[in-house]
Order: structure tokens, then C-alpha cells, then sequence
């Protein structure tokens, strides 16, 4: 499986084009790693690049990149308006396929450790690479910027770093270096150069200061003093959507007589957070993402025309569905097509000729059924990711929690229907596996036996889903109909897969 980590380096300089273009060549000088994105902001004096590959390469270009920047930029000689306390201030390792949080957390160590090792820059691990619960913030372990640390990194235990000497780096300053999941920098620009407003804003939307979850936030002046600026980091934009941090402070700067005048991302953002403002923007009733045309085209429809290593593909990627529900419908799908199978090894032989006519049904039947599981594995990524859609709808009101929980409650019966419909089919398929094993041809014996046995197996794993569904809906839901067709099915199923294992022995014994 390919393993996707992206680096996202923050440097302290944003003024000097030249430099910036020489940390970029230093990045796309390593083999193994893409450079995806550079932004450079003047006010702040900073840039933020973007870069990623396998572990090893962006390991590599992390600790090359730094190294080019302790040559190029000296702390002695930066001003801007974003706090800092290195050269290269921040770099931090974010999953992005095949790897998890921990694993970039490995990754921020190996790199901490060569930084301090071979450049003898001071390195602070933070965020999910801490080495201890202070440091896990950082604007903690930045506190004090580059001036601040150079005074008391020798001298104050507290800020003893993970890794380097114990000193600060005479111009390039220390490095944090720590791993993360997406972060989505936001800025919203308003229209006055009042600097006071901003930093009232900033204190009122971020969560350290009672505001809300997962947002850090700063106010800074820029362009020269002619606007000032609410810069952000969203750093959980699924519990915290942007629509939602831009209503908050479009709402503090009209209480300040104030106003948005634009808004900015500063580097990349996730397809699904724009998403999420664009639905909220438009207001868009049932949306579903795969609406978008260019994700319907590199993810179309579960049909037979999606390839087995891409379908195996979108059940390993780190995503919710396609799941067990979906993977359940296939396998019951491929055990009708086992049966179908035999029907055809047996058809035209002159030894099967007396049952040629049960043969074309248990065909026509098989293959049958084989499409409708096809259909309900597409069906049952869709059911689980309408109960995802429900589950973050609003609920500020109680209007709002009400129509929450009904959308919650039909998604979720809709959820436990799809999986009994797959185990339903599945049951059907062993039905027929029985049929073929007593009457197809006894060379293909072993092949209707397996097509008994997945499709056994495919049904009892479409009622798992069918109870965890069951289990997340609310009494008020109508599930009590679900519920006794479950305790029906379960002792049909075990005497039909007793009968296809019977019939399979029989004819193995005879043979």
C-alpha cells in the first residue's frame, strides 16, 4: 500500500522571493517527493511550503530544507507580524494515505533528531509529537519567540529542548517539529486598521480564550496598517467547519462596528472543508458529495465496471465506506458467480442432460442474484454515508436537534435494512449452491461447496452490520420490524448452510 505523509515547513521569511525560490529547489531536489504548494506573506514575513512522498524522502527534504534555511535566514535581522523562534519555525507531519497520527509522530522524532544532531539547531517536539503535556500547544513552545528563548533555553528547565544543543542556534533560532492531522489556515480581513478590533476578535472566536473548539487565532495589521487581519488555525475543520468561524466573527466585528472584507487560505485545504462552506453557503438540502462531478469520476458507482485493486483500494483507505456492509454484498455477489459457474460446466454435457432445464434456472436465478448484491453493495456505502450526513446536520436549537435525531433515526433503519436485504440475498445464493451441488457437474463439487460457504459467510456479516445499525437508533425509531425479521432469518440461514454442506459431502463421498 502506498504510504502518503505531507510536510508542511514554516519559515521566517516572506519578503525575499529569492530565498523562498531557493528553500523550493532545495525541497524538489530530493528524489521521492512532490512539492504541492508555496505561499509568501509579506506582513507576517513568513512562507509555508507544502511537500510530500513516503516517509523517508519527506524525512530527508525536511532536514534539508532546514539546513538551507539556517544558511539563508538570520533571526538577528526578522521582523513580521506572526510570532516566531526559528529559521525554519515549524514543521509539522500530517497523514495524509497508508500512514497514521502515530507513525508522523515517528517521523517528527527521526527528523527532530537529525535537525539537532546534524545542523546543532534545538529542537522542540509538540502537538502529537510531544515528549510531555506542556508542549503539546504550540504556542506554548513558541512563547517568547526567538529573543525570549535565546535568554532562557540554557539557564530555565522548562524549556529544555527534545533534541539539539542546549543553546539557541546563533541565527537560525530553534525548530519545532512535531505531527498533526489537516490544519486549515484561515485568515479573514477586515475593513479597518484597527489592530484592537482584530485582537478582541481573535480573543473572542479562539478556543484557549472560551471561544470555540479547535480554533487558534491571532490579530495582526497588515498592509502597512491600512487592515487588519484575524489570522486562524482551524485545526479540526469536520468538528469545526469554516462557515462556522466565519459566522462568529462576522458577528464580533459587526458588535465592533466592523466588517469582513475578504477572506484568505493560506496554503492547502482539504476538498471536504470546502465542501462543507459551499453546502452551508448555498443551502443545499440532501447533498451528497459524489454530486461533484470530478469525485464521481475518480470514484464512480460500485458496478462491475470498477476494477478489483480499485475496489480493494477504497475499502483499505482510511474512510468509513465502503465497509463490512459493502464488502458482504460482493462476496455473496462472487458466490452467486461460483454457481453460475457450475451451472455452465455443466450445461451441454451429455452426463448433466436430465437436468439441463433446473441447470438454466439455477443460471438465470444465480445471476440474478448476483446483480442485486452488486446493487446492495452500492446501496450500503450510500445508507452509512446518509447517517454521516445526518449525524452533522445542526443541533444549536431544539428545532434543529429534533430534525437531527429524524434524519438521524431513518438513516440508520435505512442503514440495518440494506445489510438484512444483502443477508436475504445471500441466503438465496446458498439455496442454490445446495441445488447445483446435487445436480451440476461433480468435477465442480468443491466450487458449489465454496459458493455455500461465502455466501454463509457473506449473510452472517451483513447481520453484524445489521445489529451494530440496529443498536445506534433511538426507540423511537420504527426498528422492531427489522428486529423480528433478524430473529427469523438466523435459524433459516444455519439449516440451509447445513443442508449445502450435507449436499457437497454427499457427493464428495461418492466420488
Amino acid at each position: 500500500m502506498t504510504r502518503l505523509v505531507e510536510c508542511v515547513p514554516n519559515f521566517s521569511e516572506g519578503r525575499r522571493r529569492e530565498v523562498v525560490e531557493a528553500l523550493i529547489q532545495t525541497i524538489a531536489a530530493v528524489p521521492g517527493v512532490t512539492l504541492l504548494d508555496s505561499e509568501m506573506d509579506p506582513d507576517h514575513n513568513r512562507s509555508v511550503l507544502t511537500f510530500a512522498g513516503e516517509p523517508d524522502p519527506v524525512i530527508d527534504a525536511a532536514v534539508a530544507v532546514a539546513k538551507r534555511a539556517a544558511e539563508l535566514i538570520d533571526l538577528n535581522h526578522h521582523s513580521g507580524q506572526h510570532p516566531r523562534m526559528g529559521a525554519t519555525d515549524v514543521v509539522p507531519f500530517v497523514p495524509v494515505e497508508g500512514v497514521t497520527l502515530e507513525d508522523c509522530a515517528g517521523f517528527a522524532r527521526r527528523a527532530g533528531e537529525r535537525i539537532g544532531e546534524e545542523l546543532k539547531i534545538p529542537v522542540f517536539l509538540y502537538e502529537a509529537a510531544a515528549s510531555r503535556p506542556d508542549r503539546a500547544n504550540l504556542a506554548d513552545v513558541r512563547r517568547g519567540e526567538f529573543e525570549g528563548l535565546r535568554e532562557r533555553i540554557g539557564t530555565d528547565p522548562d524549556r529544555v529542548p527534545d533534541f539539539g544543543p542546549k543553546r539557541i542556534h546563533p541565527t537560525a533560532g530553534a525548530t519545532a517539529v512535531g505531527a498533526r492531522h489537516f490544519l486549515v489556515a484561515f485568515n479573514a480581513n477586515l475593513n479597518t486598521g484597527d489592530v484592537r478590533v482584530a485582537k478582541a476578535i481573535a480573543a473572542a472566536i479562539r478556543e484557549q480564550s472560551g471561544g470555540l473548539k479547535h480554533v487558534r487565532a491571532l490579530g495582526f495589521s497588515i498592509e502597512g496598517g491600512r487592515r487588519a487581519q484575524v489570522s486562524m488555525n482551524l485545526v479540526n475543520t469536520e468538528a469545526t467547519p469554516i462557515h462556522r468561524v466565519l459566522a462568529l466573527v462576522r458577528d464580533e466585528a459587526a458588535r465592533r462596528g466592523a466588517a469582513i472584507s475578504g477572506c484568505e487560505v493560506v496554503g492547502l485545504v482539504p476538498e471536504y472543508a470546502m465542501l462543507d462552506a459551499a453546502e452551508h453557503a448555498l443551502q443545499l438540502e440532501h447533498f451528497r458529495r459524489d454530486q461533484v462531478l470530478e469525485l464521481r469520476l475518480k470514484r464512480p458507482p460500485l458496478t462491475g465496471a470498477v476494477t478489483l485493486a480499485e475496489f480493494m483500494d477504497r475499502i483499505a483507505a482510511p474512510t468509513p465506506t465502503p465497509g463490512g456492509g459493502t464488502v458482504a454484498a460482493i462476496v455473496g455477489a462472487l458466490a452467486a458467480s461460483l454457481a453460475v459457474m457450475v451451472a455452465n460446466l455443466s450445461l451441454g454435457k451429455k452426463k448433466y442432460a436430465e437436468h439441463a432445464d433446473a441447470l438454466r434456472g439455477i443460471q438465470r436465478d444465480a445471476d440474478a442474484l448476483r446483480l442485486e448484491l452488486t446493487g446492495l453493495g452500492r446501496r450500503d456505502s450510500d445508507a452509512f454515508d446518509a447517517v454521516l450526513a445526518a449525524g452533522r446536520l445542526p443541533q444549536a436549537t431544539a428545532g434543529e436537534s429534533a430534525e437531527r435525531e429524524s434524519a438521524m433515526a431513518g438513516a440508520g433503519l435505512e442503514a440495518a435494512r440494506v445489510p438484512l436485504a444483502t443477508a436475504v440475498a445471500c441466503l438465496g445464493v446458498v439455496g442454490l449452491a445446495t441445488r447445483v451441488a446435487k445436480c451440476g457437474n461433480v468435477n465442480a463439487i468443491t466450487d458449489a461447496g465454496s459458493a455455500g460457504l461465502l455466501a454463509r459467510a457473506a449473510a452472517e456479516a451483513a447481520l453484524l452490520n445489521v445489529e451494530i445499525n440496529l443498536k445506534s437508533l433511538p426507540e423511537s425509531a420504527d426498528k422492531h420490524g427489522v428486529e423480528a425479521e433478524l430473529d427469523r432469518f438466523r435459524p433459516s440461514l444455519a439449516r440451509a448452510a447445513d443442508a449445502c454442506a450435507a449436499a457437497v459431502r454427499a457427493v464428495l463421498g461418492a466420488s
